[in-house]
């Protein structure tokens, strides 16, 4: 089969506007299928037609308290100081709930009735008609109407539709979806991964979305890269389902037949569309049943669906797509974008003061973390280059906003401590959590001047005076009430492979056996470290192969290391036994926390202070990760 490329690079208003009148002209959004159900089982479900009442509720008088069930006009003249009496004949007892007894018109609570005699009872007020007692239809008359259609049913629904007799009921049955994950290197959960194998997760995550939006999914099994195959199950599966999702083949890969195999059995209505991620996406009939083929990646896969099928299930139901909840932010640090493209940002939200701050919270299509830690997603229009530093930006919220409200943000140098504190803080308080962003400690410290972090991790060396941290908040936040507080003292050095088979001791074996290292980013104390290393032994940057190859984190180094396209890199010594690799040590450090005076008394920060210096538990779970001390940790190392 030949290589295919992308049809077109439609703009993408342009691709759901030909996207939704090809449904349309389908028939998709008339369908409207229904089915019978039981009112036990009709949970969460649509009603497909109004309901009414098929019985009266309650269907008879019933006694509202426990008491006595009277005439009320035989206490016409009762009063304190005149109370009648009433024979046996008279009265009746009633308990709440029972059938008011034929020929009593009103109940006396139990409270105010006065034995006198075993045959008499002795009343001290008037008693109104139908007093205390619940009449036949006082909440819902036979016909009356329940629940109207379109409706979405709630527990208290089902209560009342039982209460008046309606056991089934006919619901809008939700459109049938299957996802059909591509590729012969796909292996399921579970079994070892050899080097090119992927583990199958992408269906997982799709069906679980589709499920929320409203359908009834499923996952199929993954497929291997045969068009013979794909044709026959993308047959089988149209005449199952009413959507087809297809996941991977999509783009322009010589193994990519998705495109091809759809041509041949429908009509393509859009290949391809100016967003990022999710570029080659494919939007397809077949027969009258809509096939869209996402990306691979899940960031582009899960972005791409939440586009253009998450209205179409809200239009199979008859109801209007979601309105997006929109908020405005700040971003805190600027973001480049490329023409011509709408990109879809995903960032994480928090209120540092009076602003709510917005950070990228990961990049790549590939990076599903991005996802799980994403309070919002930000759209950058085609025309537009990007957003500045400080920059006023619109977010559509994918996290509740009272989660948003409870975030600490942190930004700075990272440490893997972070995800402890994250991880307590969760335990101890579920309220709140943490949005970090990892821009190096100079990051950290210009995120501080410009009042959009909580709090910033820092280890910066000054090697004039061998102190750390101090001078540079002097220098750069030198009017700024704030506090340094130590966090820990850690083991930085050089990480490499189990066994280190290139036998590296120092700077010196990387620069001249010619080994490929990875640095850190520009401003982080690592990288500050690492040239002061390097002029002391008088070796040029240009003489580190890989010294302009950047990460962000220590564990993203440590993984360079693992995976093997590098040989070494700066880290610390927690990252790389965490990812079982050997580590050479170069220098203890001190890691300090930047709090903004104004912020020491916020419930966010004190839960972390608290945590820092009271929790033994925790301080066992950071000497755990291996190459800390925690000899100063909670103590303010500087204060202006």
């Amino acid at each position: 089969m030949n290589r295919t490329i992308y049809v077109s690079n439609k703009p993408l208003d342009e691709a759901k506007r030909i996207w939704r009148q090809a449904l349309t002209d389908h028939h998709f959004f008339d369908r409207s299928p229904t089915e019978i159900v039981r009112v036990d089982d009709c949970l969460g479900r649509l009603t497909a037609e109004p309901v009414f009442a098929g019985t009266s509720s309650p269907s008879y008088n019933a006694a509202a308290m426990d008491g006595i069930a009277v005439h009320f006009e035989d206490l016409a003249g009762a009063s304190d100081s005149s109370p009648v009496h009433l024979p046996r004949d008279r009265y009746q007892l009633v308990n709440t709930g029972n059938a008011l007894p034929e020929g009593f018109n009103a109940v006396v609570m139990i409270e105010d009735v006065h034995q006198a005699s075993d045959t008499e009872v002795e009343l001290g007020m008037p008693a109104t008609p139908w007093q205390h007692v619940r009449t036949i239809g006082e909440d819902i008359v036979a016909t009356e109407l329940i629940l109207p259609e379109g409706h979405r049913i709630r527990p208290i629904d089902q209560g009342a539709m039982l209460a008046t007799g309606v056991t089934e009921i006919m619901v809008k049955r939700p459109p049938k979806a299957v996802v059909i994950p591509t590729g012969s290197e796909l292996i399921q959960p579970g079994e070892p991964a050899r080097p090119g194998q992927i583990i199958e997760f992408n269906s997982r995550i799709l069906a679980g979305y589709l499920q929320e939006w409203g359908a009834d999914a499923r996952r199929a099994a993954p497929l291997a890269d045969d068009p013979e195959s794909l044709r026959q199950t993308i047959l089988t599966a149209t005449r199952e389902n009413d959507i087809v999702i297809l996941n991977a083949g999509a783009s322009a890969g010589t193994k990519d037949f998705t495109a091809q195999v759809l041509a041949d059995l429908g009509r393509i209505i859009v290949h391809g569309v100016a967003i990022k991620p999710g570029k080659p996406v494919i939007l397809a009939i077949v027969g009258d049943t809509p096939v869209i083929g996402l990306p691979g990646y899940p960031v582009s896969a899960v972005l791409t669906m939440r586009l253009f099928v998450r209205e179409m299930i809200a239009g199979f139901l008859g109801l209007e797509a979601p309105a997006p909840q929109i908020i405005e932010a700040t971003m805190s640090r600027p973001l480049h974008s490329s023409m011509g493209v709408d990109q879809f940002v995903r960032v994480t939200l928090g209120n540092v003061g009076d602003t709510l701050m917005a950070t990228p919270s990961g990049k790549g299509a590939g990076a599903v973390m991005s996802l799980v830690r994403a309070d919002g997603l930000l759209t950058i229009p085609a025309g537009s280059e990007g957003v500045g530093a400080g920059e006023k930006v619109a977010i559509e919220l994918v996290r509740p906003k009272v989660e948003v409200d409870s975030t600490l943000v942190f930004i700075g140098s990272h440490d893997n401590i972070l995800d402890l504190i994250a991880n307590q803080l969760h335990k101890q308080r579920p309220i709140i959590r943490i949005s970090s962003a990892h821009v190096g400690s100079m990051g950290g410290i210009m995120a501080i001047r410009r009042n959009e972090a909580h709090l910033a991790g820092c280890h910066l060396l000054d090697e004039e005076t061998g102190e750390y941290n101090i001078s540079f908040l002097k220098r750069f936040l030198p009017s700024l009430p704030l506090r340094l507080i130590n966090l820990c003292y850690r083991q930085q050095g050089l990480i490499v492979r189990k066994g280190n088979p290139k036998n590296i001791k120092n700077f010196s074996d990387i620069a001249k056996g010619g080994l490929v290292f990875i640095n850190r980013q520009g401003g982080a104390g690592t990288r500050l470290l690492t040239d002061k290393i390097l002029g002391e032994a008088n070796i040029k940057s240009a003489e580190i192969k890989g010294y302009d190859h950047e990460e962000y984190t220590h564990m993203s180094v440590a993984a360079a290391v693992a995976g093997g396209s590098v040989d070494t890199g700066m880290g610390i010594l927690a990252a790389a036994k965490a990812l079982d690799l050997d580590f050479i040590p170069v220098a203890e450090e001190r890691y300090d926390l930047i709090i903004p005076e104004r912020f020491i008394a916020n419930r966010k920060v004190i839960a972390v202070l608290e945590l820092m210096k009271s929790n033994r538990g925790f301080h066992e779970e950071i000497l755990a990760l291996g190459g800390y001390n925690l000899r100063d940790c909670g103590k303010i190392m500087y204060r202006q």
